[in-house]
């Protein structure tokens, strides 16, 4: 005998299984890529123009290392983010969550990896120029420009080696950035002065790639060949940061 028809209830409650375990799947392998693989953030301020802009979506990638010259999002070490918070509605989190939109945080920023452990970062010579374990960096690549096409690396000057895994890192716009500079004199919670200023490794959490969104600026991220000619640091990153002058302040 053929088999029975099923029920219109019957086909229905099928179709409807089969969605909720793709839909189950598809939010399962969302979440493994947003923690293990990539995320989305949006670009809040004009800390790093030319290279982003004030409402920017970038990806950042997980599974690589970072170098000199890669522009990095991490963690706020420590009092570098005024306190606030954003509330998303419930359906906007879970499309955070699943990664669609992109990461609403406010304790996240993103900068330019300047100094990696054990390097020691100097402003500037003679020409204007940072430079990194005594070899200047030409960084007008990507350095954000006045009306005048004026650069300027840095106006505060300085002198530190970074310590053990930590880095330092700055802002493209340089006078628009509230980057390590600017707490060189931070005390931290261990009472070690400019500590926060260096970022733990532990706290980055990728490399940013690709910007997404808007569509006009879709594009590649890329390391600039600014930092090539660098030479690793001659000595063993220190336990502790190496700060001259003291009182530096942005």
């Amino acid at each position: 005998m053929p088999p029975e028809p099923k029920s219109v209830g019957a086909t229905v409650w099928g179709w409807t299984k089969e969605l909720l375990i793709v839909v189950v799947l598809g939010l399962v392998v969302s979440t493994l890529l947003r923690t293990f693989v990539f995320q989305m953030f949006e670009i809040p301020s004009q800390s790093m123009e030319k290279t982003l802009l004030v409402g920017d979506r970038v990806a950042v990638q997980k599974i690589t290392n970072y170098h000199r010259g890669d522009v990095v999002v991490f963690k706020d070490p420590g009092g570098w983010l005024p306190a606030q918070y954003t509330e998303r509605g419930p359906a906007a989190k879970v499309l955070e969550f699943v990664g669609i939109l992109p990461n609403s945080s406010d304790q996240y920023l993103i900068k330019r990896v300047i100094g990696m452990p054990g390097d020691t970062v100097i402003c500037c010579d003679t020409e204007g120029r940072i430079l990194v374990n005594g070899e200047p960096v030409d960084e007008s690549e990507y350095l954000y420009s006045d009306a005048d096409g004026i650069v300027a690396p840095s106006e505060i000057n300085f002198e530190v080696t970074v310590p053990a895994d930590r880095i330092f890192v700055m802002g493209d716009h340089r006078n628009a950035s509230g980057d390590s500079r600017c707490h060189l004199s931070d005390l931290s919670a261990s009472g070690i002065r400019g500590d926060v200023a260096f970022v733990p490794s532990d706290d980055v959490v990728g490399v940013a790639f690709a910007i997404t969104y808007p569509l006009d600026r879709f594009g590649l991220l890329h390391r600039p060949s600014a930092f090539d000619q660098v030479p690793e640091p001659s000595e063993p990153a220190p336990a502790e940061p190496r700060i001259e002058p003291e009182g530096v302040v942005c």
